[in-house]
């Protein structure tokens, strides 16, 4: 299983960014994708989720409104679309997967909100 992310980079508050997370190793349609984020300091927490079908998705309160989360099964790959970026949003964000009962992990990219 292997996951890349990419697209992160430095955005003013009001800002937005893509990220991308390109999977190979799995049959990646028949999986739940995730987004986390680690900010300087604190623990890994969870952003947003995407069901392997459908598009009853999950989002934190903290993104809830702002952030999209989508995927596109033939390109094996999944996005988040961060609008409204705050300072607060600054952090590495990852892309995860559970696959037969083990977490795998991105390298993640990171994101900074500043002015």
């Amino acid at each position: 299983v292997q996951l890349v992310e990419s697209g992160g980079g430095l955005v003013q508050p009001g800002g937005s960014l893509r990220l991308s997370c390109a999977a190979s190793g799995f049959t990646f349609s028949s999986y739940d994708m995730s987004w986390y984020r680690q900010a300087p300091g604190k623990e890994r927490e969870w952003v947003a989720s995407h069901p392997s079908y459908g598009v009853r998705r999950t989002y934190a309160d903290s993104v809830k409104g702002r952030f999209t989360m989508s995927r596109d099964n033939v390109k094996r790959t999944v996005y988040l679309q961060m609008n409204s970026l705050k300072p607060e949003d600054t952090a590495v964000y990852y892309c995860n997967v559970l696959v037969r009962a083990t977490d795998y992990w991105g390298q993640g990219t990171q994101v900074t909100v500043s002015s």
